[in-house]
């Protein structure tokens, strides 16, 4: 088992040269994909972030790529001491994370800032998920996002709920059984074989996140980009093994309590500015295919919510079944949700004020 590593050699060399004594703890850490994109780029500006708040005394050391262990075995690699710390998707872990995956429901709607604070408040607040995560040797940190869910076709586009029925669609999560129940024949590929998947016509649309158009180049395959307006994949975050937490002092805990606080503001203006630019980029025609970007209606959106409903009561079932309390969870988020909701329309996002 990896625990937190304290190096002590910068400090005996300090003392040598006259100066003063200064540990730095190491948290080793698993992200399962590669070093580019949103979330290594929060990664990163958490690393320097609790430098900043620890006077240098933490810092990660990331492991990139899936060199500790992949995305559908870092629960139980946190777990086990693998690392330190690590990413872990909800959507892998469907009774391991039964709290954490309410965050996948559009319950919160498309915003990510109103989406992750909410999702960061639930972690941080209900007890009971406090207590079903240290069962698991595993602390809660911070949370990411993939952010709202849209839908990205070539040939023919939806640009209504009737226009899902007959095609062939790679689907995200809940969103995607939904387009099923909606008369989609569902492709089973993962979003990085997504292009190939369009080019060849195996699929003729996929479920994804605004940002992905450009970071995998679907511009160059797809005539058309619907915004559902509808929800996000929101169970994504950072995870610390529990040994390795509690071996923390006091005030290391309460820095990346802080950091990990902070962290959904900044990923949500991380994710926000990625997704704002590519939808820029598809409306102004600045990419070599021209790209039609439609939106779907409220009464739209209404029909999609209704179509999830039978995927809420699974869920629900689902977190009962490891002794969690669901309607109490969706209480807690969906307030914040009202409230953080509320906050935006009133001061718009933290980064814009004053």
């Amino acid at each position: 088992m990896r625990f937190v590593k304290t190096t002590m050699g910068a400090a005996a060399v300090a003392l040598s040269m006259g100066g003063v004594a200064a540990a730095q703890t190491t948290i080793f850490y698993g992200h399962s994909g590669p070093a580019r994109g949103t979330v290594p780029a929060a990664l990163k500006w958490f690393d320097g972030r609790i430098g900043e708040l620890s006077d240098g005394d933490l810092k990660l050391d990331v492991q990139w790529g899936g060199a500790l262990f992949k995305a559908s075995a870092s629960v139980q690699s946190i777990g086990d001491g693998v690392a330190d710390a690590g990413s872990i998707i909800s959507a892998y872990f469907q009774k391991e994370m039964a709290a954490y995956s309410l965050a996948d429901l559009p319950l919160g709607g498309p915003n990510p800032w109103v989406g992750l604070r909410a999702t960061d408040h639930l972690m941080r607040t209900v007890p009971e998920i406090t207590e079903n995560l240290a069962r698991q040797n595993l602390v809660y940190i911070g949370t990411f996002t993939a952010s709202d869910v849209n839908v990205a076709c070539k040939g023919g586009e939806i640009s209504s709920i009737a226009d899902i029925a007959g095609k062939k669609v790679r689907g995200a999560g809940v969103y995607g059984k939904v387009f099923g129940e909606l008369g989609a024949t569902m492709v089973n590929l993962s979003v990085y074989d997504a292009y190939q998947g369009l080019d060849t016509g195996l699929i003729d649309c996929t479920q994804g996140y605004s940002y992905i158009v450009p970071a995998l180049k679907w511009h160059e395959v797809i005539d058309s980009y619907t915004v559902l307006n509808w929800g996000q994949i929101g169970g994504y975050g950072m995870f610390m093994n529990k040994y390795s937490y509690d071996a923390l002092s006091d005030e290391q805990k309460a820095v990346m309590t802080q950091a990990g606080t902070e962290l959904a503001d900044k990923f949500a203006q991380i994710v926000i500015g990625a997704n704002s630019k590519a939808l820029a980029a598809m409306r102004a025609g600045e990419y070599d295919r021209p790209v039609k970007v439609i939106e779907v209606s409220a009464e739209e959106r209404a029909t999609l919510n209704a179509a999830t409903e039978p995927f809420l009561q699974d869920w629900k079932d689902n977190a009962a079944s490891v002794g969690l309390n669901p309607d109490h969870m969706i209480e807690v988020y969906t307030q914040a949700v009202a409230d953080f909701t509320a906050e935006f329309e009133a001061e718009g996002y933290p980064w814009e004020r004053n």
